[in-house]
Formats: structure tokens, sequence, C-alpha cells
């Protein structure tokens, strides 16, 4: 993954949007909506005679063509084993595409609601296709993507954060300290655990890349996909007091098993994993402080209170990470 700061989206302008979807051959009606996202841009866009479509355009040197090839061809597999997912569309033999110094991919419109996270079934039922999605997910590795583990989503964002003068000086100290504490109860967890086996993820398993449907769900942006454990697409589906996430998880895993078996070494991760997600979030929004839309989104962000809720979280999941695994009460 490239760590150049060139973030610019200007010259992507609603009219290179649709000259990049008339350049493949596609009839665009005029009909443009931004959807929801920071990392890339991604549009609705209207089609003449048919169905609106989804166009992405790839934020410029984050991913190389062969690591968003990866994910593409990851997500075909899932799909042609008819897991609920949604493939980039082919066209002309591919499924990435230039125009205008950008890339972009073209989906197939899918819409749903958030899934009911509180409900029994839901969850089991997320559990059975989160474990199909596994199942091949182990079959072969990511040669082009990097692997989720505490250099790449802890030990390197926290040093970014650091170097590049974004925790104010009169608290700089406490932040390298907590920080370090943080990552030393990662590292613990991580002992604990043992060696684990690392599989292609979805890598960013939240309620909002999950759309509900009366048919069930189906898994979108696959974005942020990467090697890792098991562990780290089932954890962003708990939340709650501690016997809430117990049960949770054991809803989960109920149909997750039936699909593919659960390492539960791996519960000793779920704390740690969430304060690898923490540092690196942080370091994402910095990443991205030069892009316009961050800072229109992100208005709290870098502000002295940021930092210092910050430091407080870090010092929560210091504690979190002393406590037994989920199946231990």
């Amino acid at each position: 993954m490239d760590t150049n700061n060139d973030h610019s989206f200007s010259s992507l302008t609603p009219d290179c949007v649709l000259n990049a979807l008339e350049s493949v051959g596609l009839r665009c009606d005029g009909r443009l909506l931004a959807l929801n996202s920071y990392e890339n841009r991604v549009y609705q866009v209207g089609i003449e005679d048919s169905a609106p479509l989804v166009a992405k355009f790839y934020r410029p040197a984050r991913w190389t063509d062969a690591a968003i090839l990866e994910e593409h061809a990851f997500v075909q597999e899932l799909a042609e084993r008819e897991i609920p997912v949604v493939p980039a569309l082919v066209i002309d033999g591919k499924t990435l595409l230039p125009f205008g110094g950008f890339r972009f991919s073209i989906f197939p419109k899918h819409g749903g609601r958030a899934p009911e996270l509180e409900d029994r079934d839901t969850l089991e039922w997320l559990g059975r296709f989160l474990g199909r999605i596994h199942a091949v997910g182990a079959i072969s590795n990511y040669r082009h993507r990097p692997e989720l583990n505490i250099e790449t989503f802890g030990t390197e964002p926290r040093d970014f954060l650091l170097t590049n003068g974004f925790i104010p000086a009169d608290i700089d100290a406490a932040y390298r300290s907590v920080s370090q504490q943080a990552l030393d109860g990662v590292r613990q967890c991580f002992d604990r655990a043992g060696e684990l086996k690392s599989l292609r993820l979805h890598g960013d398993c939240h309620a909002g890349n999950v759309l509900w449907t009366d048919d069930g769900p189906h898994f979108v942006d696959f974005d942020d996909s990467r090697m890792g454990p098991a562990v780290q697409d089932l954890w962003m589906l708990l939340s709650g007091e501690r016997e809430d996430r117990v049960r949770q998880m054991g809803d989960v895993l109920a149909g997750y098993e039936d699909f593919y078996e659960f390492d539960a070494r791996e519960l000793h991760l779920i704390e740690a994993l969430r304060t690898l997600r923490l540092i690196h979030y942080s370091a994402w929004l910095a990443r991205r402080w030069d892009d316009a839309a961050f800072k229109q989104a992100f208005p709290w962000f870098n502000t002295q209170i940021y930092w210092q809720n910050r430091i407080l979280e870090l010092r929560e999941q210091i504690s979190l990470m002393d406590e037994p695994p989920l199946w231990q009460n």
C-alpha cells in the first residue's frame, strides 16, 4: 500500500464521472447521486433504459492495480459460490477501468437496510454467511494486500501520528506512554492466543457494510479486505455489556460453525483487535487530512479534546485486554 499523500479528487467532477461511464459504452441519463464514502468516491449513476449502477472511483495511490484486482477476484469467487456479495461488473474483460487519471469499477445497485443485530436469528444468519466467506477465504492467500497485524494496524500508524506532529505538544508524552502500553497489551493478547491461521477477510465487517432485505443479508465494500484472523470479521457485530456480547458471539458462532471451524483461542484477540482499530482509525484520518472532504466530515478530528479522549479510550482498552476472553465468566 502506497503511503503517498496525494489524495486529490478535485478533478473528479460530475462530468468526469459521467464521461468515464460513457467511455465504456454505458449511456448515462444525467442522474448522479454521491453516496456515503470517504476513502474513495462512490456514485449512483442513472443509465438510460436500465437500472442505475454504482461507480466507484479509487483513491489515487492507495492500492496497486494488483491489490484491487485481488479483491475483485475474491468477491467474484464468493459470488460464484452463491454467497451474497456484490462483485464488480466485467466490462470488455476487465473489472478495473482507467479514465482521466483515475481508476474505477462499476457495480450493480443493491439496496437494503441495516441488520437488526439485537435479533438472535439475524446474528446466526450472519454467522452462517461469514462462515461460508471464511471457508472460501481460507482456500488461498492474498499476495498483494497487507496483513492485519500489530505492525500494520498498531506500530506503524502510531509512529505516523507521533512523527508527523498530530499529537498536541502538552499531551504528547501521555499519548506516547498510553499507546505504548496499549500495544504491549495487544502483544500479550496475541501471545496468549498463540499461533493462529490467517485468511482472506472482509476486513471491515461492521453493520454499515451489511445490507439486509427480506431475502437476508448481502455483504458490500470489500475495499479493506486483507489477510488476518477470522475473529476480525466477527467482533464488530457485538455490542453492549459483557453478558450481551457473550450471548451474541454464541449466536454468531452457532451459524458460523455450520460452515467453518472457529478456533476459540481467537477470542483472546477481540479487545486487542479493537485497540488496533482505534489506533489505525486515528492515523487513517491523519493521513487523509489534506483531503477537504475529511475536514468537512470530521471537524472534531485533531482537536485537543479529540486526543484527550483517545488517551482515555486507550486506557480503558488496556484494562479490557486484561479481562478473560468472552467464553469465560
